[in-house]
């Protein structure tokens, strides 16, 4: 199947959407785990919990919250440990994906990344992934004055590329993801099949459409046209 579509860029959120990232985050918090002698966290529950960022990751793992005194050295050696991890990284393109943007690339359609990951992160994935050079605009929390779902990210990566909004397509595995993207107005797609709990209700995000798996994106893709 080849891209037919009339769309002028596609935005991803990073973790759970473009990229399957949670192997290093649970390689990161067994390690973290074995070095404070806590039990280890079922790679299901990080799984589903890597969207909301290592803050939440740390939270899940010892059962503590921001106030508590422990809390900044071991987001720190989390942080440090997942850098390290980056090197010899263990995530991958969701299936389908490399296809895609094979596809968007072969039409001349520019695609990026919008995402809440810290820079320095991200790029030593993408770098390691051989992604960074393919990838048109990077724009992470280092870049705007408001996170999502505030809008500025997805409007400054749209500006960087030349893209219209409404020719736009932002696709996420998380709620602030599809409200970044309405706020934007942007073509919301959720990503239904990214980090989420059991608890998660995609269909009440007000998406424009859901993707129940990530193979069926370029299908999604060809049905956007415009006149």
């Amino acid at each position: 199947m080849f891209l037919d579509t009339s769309i002028e860029c596609v935005l991803f959120d990073l973790d759970g959407t473009l990229i399957d990232t949670a192997p290093d985050f649970i390689a990161v918090l067994k390690r973290l785990s074995a070095e404070t002698n806590r039990p280890p966290i079922s790679d299901n529950r990080v799984q589903q919990t890597v969207s909301d960022g290592a803050r939440a990751l740390v939270q899940l793992a010892f059962e503590i919250e921001e106030n508590d005194y422990r809390f900044a050295p071991l987001n720190q050696r989390l942080l440090d440990l997942y850098f390290e991890q980056l090197v010899n990284t263990q995530a991958s393109l969701y299936p389908g994906i490399y296809y895609l943007l094979d596809q968007l690339e072969a039409a001349k359609i520019p695609w990026g990344i919008v995402t809440n990951k810290p820079e320095m992160y991200s790029l030593r994935l993408l770098e390691n992934l051989n992604l960074l050079s393919r990838c048109g605009v990077l724009v992470c929390p280092d870049h705007v004055s408001a996170r999502k779902p505030h809008p500025e990210a997805i409007l400054l990566a749209c500006d960087r590329l030349s893209c219209r909004t409404e020719r736009t397509v932002y696709i996420g595995d998380h709620i602030r993801d599809i409200q970044a993207a309405k706020n934007a107005d942007v073509i919301a797609v959720a990503a239904a099949y990214g980090y989420l709990s059991p608890e998660e209700r995609v269909e009440e995000w007000s998406a424009d459409f859901v993707l129940r798996s990530s193979e069926q994106a370029l299908q999604l893709l060809n049905t956007l046209k415009f006149v």
